[in-house]
C-alpha cells in the first residue's frame, strides 16, 4: 500500500514526484501515472519528464500536482509570457507554456478523445486560429478584489487574489489603470473593453460590439464572445450552415442579443419567422434595440426548458448556444420531438458537446460537420461549432 497503513487514507500533497508526462486531457492539465495512481499535472506537456509537487489529494485514484522542473522537455515548449503562469499562480492561463501552434494540437486532440470516449464519433479536428495572435485578444477580464481592497486575479483552485501588474492576454494598457485603484473589499470588477477600444469598468457606459455588419450597444454584465474576432467567425459559419429557407421558421436558443438571429433574419426573409429564446431580460432589451429593423425576429424572455413547450411551429432549423453544461437529454429529447431539418449546435466545452451529439445521433441525426477554433489562447479553452442533420 505505499508506505500506508490498511485503513489510512492517502495523502500525497506536498510530495515531490518525478513523472514521465502523457497525454494531454481536459482541464488544461496532462496525465501521468505514479505508482499506480492518475496524476493530473500542470504546467507540464505529453512526452517530457518534470518534477512536480502534488497540490491537491483527495485519497482516492487521482491527485492534482503542478510541475516544478522540467528534466526533459518536449518540442513546443517556450517560456511562459507572463511571470504568474507557472505553479501557485494565476489560474486563468493553462498552456503558456507551449507554443500557440502546439496549444492548437493539444486542444484538438482533447476534442478528439472525447468525441471518441462520449460519442463513439471518430474524428480528426483541427483547432482553427482566429486572427490576432495568442496575446492581447481578451476583451472582458474579472477581478476580484482581495481584503485590503486591491484588484487582481485568482490563483489555481483558490479564493486567493495575486497582486499582478497587467495580464497578457489582456489588450494592451486596459488592465494598469484599474488595478492602481482601490475598490470594496471581497467585491469583483468587470473591465471591457469595446469594438470602439473603450475601456468600460464596472458599466460606466453602454458596451459597443460589432458583428456580421450590426451594431449592438450592450447594457452592464450582458454577454458577449471575449475574443473580439469570435462573433463574426461563429456568425459567418451559422449563416452557412443553418441554410434556413426563405418564409422558413427559425429558431435560436440561448440567443443573447441576437447575434445568430440577425444572420437567419436575413435568410428567413421578411416572410419568414426566427423565434429567439434567451434568459436575460437585459439581453432581450438590448437585442430588440439592435434588430428593430427586423420584425420577423420574435423574441421570447426565458429559460430555453420553460419557453420550448410553448412554441408551436415545426422549426426548419434550429441554431443553440447553450451554457457550458450543453443542451442536455430532456432539451434534446424536446428538439428531436419537432423534426428541425438541422441543428446547428455552438459549445465551449468538448465534453458537454460529445454529450448532446451522442444524445443527436441515437435519435437519428447525422454529424454533417464539425469546426473548432481558438478563441481563447493560452487557456485550456476553445469554441466548437456542429451542424446535425435530420437522416
Amino acid at each position: 500500500m505505499t508506505g500506508q497503513q490498511a485503513g489510512e487514507r492517502l495523502d500525497w500533497t506536498d510530495r515531490v514526484l518525478e513523472l514521465d508526462v502523457g497525454p494531454v486531457a481536459h482541464g488544461g492539465h496532462c496525465v501521468a501515472r505514479h505508482e499506480g495512481r492518475v496524476v493530473f499535472v500542470r504546467h507540464a506537456l505529453p512526452g517530457e519528464r518534470v518534477l512536480a509537487v502534488v497540490v491537491e489529494d483527495g485519497g482516492g485514484g487521482f491527485c492534482r500536482a503542478d510541475a516544478v522542473a522540467v528534466r526533459e522537455a518536449a518540442p513546443g515548449r517556450v517560456e511562459p509570457p507572463c511571470a504568474w503562469a507557472r505553479a501557485g499562480g494565476c489560474g486563468g492561463c493553462d498552456f503558456q507554456h507551449a507554443d500557440p501552434a502546439l496549444q492548437r494540437e493539444l486542444k484538438a486532440a482533447v476534442l478528439a478523445e472525447q468525441l471518441r470516449r462520449l460519442a463513439g464519433i471518430e474524428r480528426a479536428v483541427e483547432v482553427e486560429e482566429l486572427p490576432g495572435g495568442a496575446l492581447g485578444w481578451r476583451s472582458r477580464v474579472r477581478l476580484a478584489v482581495d481584503e485590503t481592497g486591491r484588484p487582481g486575479l485568482r490563483a489555481h483552485r483558490s479564493h486567493d487574489v495575486l497582486p499582478i501588474a497587467d495580464c497578457p492576454i489582456a489588450p494592451p494598457g486596459a488592465l494598469p489603470p484599474v488595478l492602481e485603484r482601490g475598490f470594496a473589499p471581497g467585491s469583483e470588477v468587470e473591465v471591457v473593453v469595446d469594438a470602439d477600444g473603450t475601456t468600460h469598468v464596472d458599466g460606466s457606459s453602454p458596451v459597443v460590439q460589432r458583428a456580421a455588419g450590426r451594431e449592438w450597444r450592450l447594457s452592464p454584465g450582458v454577454f458577449w464572445q471575449v475574443h473580439p474576432a469570435l462573433p463574426d467567425a461563429l456568425a459567418g459559419l451559422v449563416a452557412e450552415w443553418a441554410r434556413a429557407p426563405a418564409g422558413g421558421t427559425a429558431w435560436d436558443l440561448y440567443g443573447g442579443v441576437g447575434l445568430f438571429a440577425a444572420v437567419l433574419a436575413g435568410q428567413v426573409g421578411p416572410a419568414g419567422r426566427v423565434v429567439v429564446v434567451e434568459s436575460s431580460a437585459r439581453a432581450v432589451a438590448d437585442g430588440r434595440a439592435a434588430l428593430a429593423d427586423l420584425p420577423q425576429v420574435d423574441w421570447r424572455a426565458g429559460r430555453v426548458e420553460r419557453v420550448l413547450p410553448g412554441l408551436t411551429d415545426r422549426p426548419d432549423v434550429v441554431v443553440a448556444d447553450p451554457p457550458r453544461r450543453g443542451l442536455g437529454r430532456e432539451l434534446v429529447d424536446a428538439l428531436c420531438a419537432r423534426r428541425p431539418d438541422r441543428v446547428v449546435h455552438v459549445a465551449c466545452d468538448p465534453a458537454a458537446l460529445a454529450r448532446d451529439l451522442a444524445l443527436f445521433t441515437a435519435r437519428g441525426y447525422r454529424l454533417d460537420g464539425l469546426r473548432a477554433f481558438d478563441a481563447f489562447p493560452m487557456t485550456h479553452h476553445f469554441e466548437s461549432v456542429a451542424v446535425l442533420s435530420r437522416a
